[in-house]
């Protein structure tokens, strides 16, 4: 099983330390009740591997091996790295591999690095953070330590996975809990929440979950799902969005500007709206599963199979 005891002694002495009140014991707890794969998926990730190399986090997330793999090495490392399929956010670039992945995360990454206060020496949250590719990118932004928490086993066994190619790095670490689960900390620099707020049946809970990490002043980031119209508009799906059974709420820039004034964030600002495009979420070789081509409308893209409005998603910037 996943050893947790690293993270306990890094936070041990930062300002995390409280939080080892609590996350012992619902960590424990949550192993009890793993998927009926996870020790499957355990036992892929002690297969791989233990290789030297270089990294590169600026700009991508890639492993240089210091001796080249051989064919027959290459082969043996594919076919474990596929034993974690489906692989959702990416892309990783491991000893000469290519984990071309659903999305490409590295677009969202993009678009919302610009806009972000330097992240150099803060302690960062990434709720909802998936096998942990902008992790990586916040520690190639130079942040002294970055806590994923996602609460999807395949998840955190494809961030072991990746962490034990790119040399076990401990800058960042993924946690299997939800935001619900975790005590007000008030002790990080920034939060990130993307892709989060649209599966929470109650939105402005989760806001005022996100506010209750940060330090006073501090930034939160938050990307999700939004619609065209004004401070009353909310679409609130009849059944699916995008064959998506839980999609709660999907409100305007302005609705969702005013329900993080509502839960006391302040300096808030969209920065960014974008589309989601073809190019950026789609089918490939390490994903069986179906992707957007498959939720939208195919005589007419800007609509989803449902009839709502297709995937277009903002970026807001706000300080608690």
């Amino acid at each position: 099983m996943i050893d947790f005891r690293p993270f306990y002694q890094q936070i041990a002495t930062s300002r995390l330390s409280d939080w080892l009140d609590t996350l012992p014991l619902q960590l424990k707890q949550w192993e009890k009740q793993t998927h009926g794969d996870y020790a499957k998926w355990v036992k892929t990730i002690e297969h791989l591997p233990n290789l030297s190399a270089t990294l590169n986090l600026s700009n991508k997330v890639e492993s240089i091996s210091t001796q080249p793999l051989s064919v027959g090495e290459t082969q043996r490392l594919v076919h474990h790295l596929k034993q974690l399929m489906p692989w959702r956010k990416g892309p990783y670039h491991l000893h000469g591999i290519h984990i071309d992945c659903e999305w490409r995360s590295d677009f969202k990454w993009d678009r919302v690095l610009p806009h972000l206060s330097p992240l150099k020496d803060r302690i960062i949250l990434d709720v909802g953070c998936g096998s942990g590719y902008h992790m990586w990118r916040m520690v190639g932004e130079g942040a002294k330590m970055v806590v994923g928490i996602d609460p999807t086993e395949l998840f955190l066994c494809q961030f072991e996975a990746v962490r034990k190619l790119l040399n076990n790095d401990r800058r960042a670490n993924l946690i299997p809990l939800g935001i619900e689960q975790m005590q007000p900390l008030h002790a990080f620099d920034t939060v990130f929440s993307m892709g989060v707020l649209y599966h929470r049946k109650s939105p402005l809970d989760h806001l005022s979950q996100l506010k209750n990490q940060l330090v006073k002043g501090g930034e939160l980031v938050l990307e999700t799902l939004v619609i065209d119209g004004d401070v009353n508009d909310v679409l609130v799906p009849a059944d699916r969005y995008a064959k998506m059974k839980n999609v709660y709420f999907i409100p305007s820039v302005p609705a969702l500007i005013n329900w993080l004034e509502k839960v006391g964030f302040k300096n808030i600002r969209c920065v960014d709206e974008a589309v989601t495009t073809l190019d950026e979420q789609r089918k490939t070789e390490w994903l069986e599963n179906e992707s957007l081509i498959d939720f939208l409308d195919p005589q007419d893209h800007s609509k989803t199979l449902e009839g709502y409005p297709a995937p277009k998603r903002a970026v807001i910037i706000a300080n608690s």
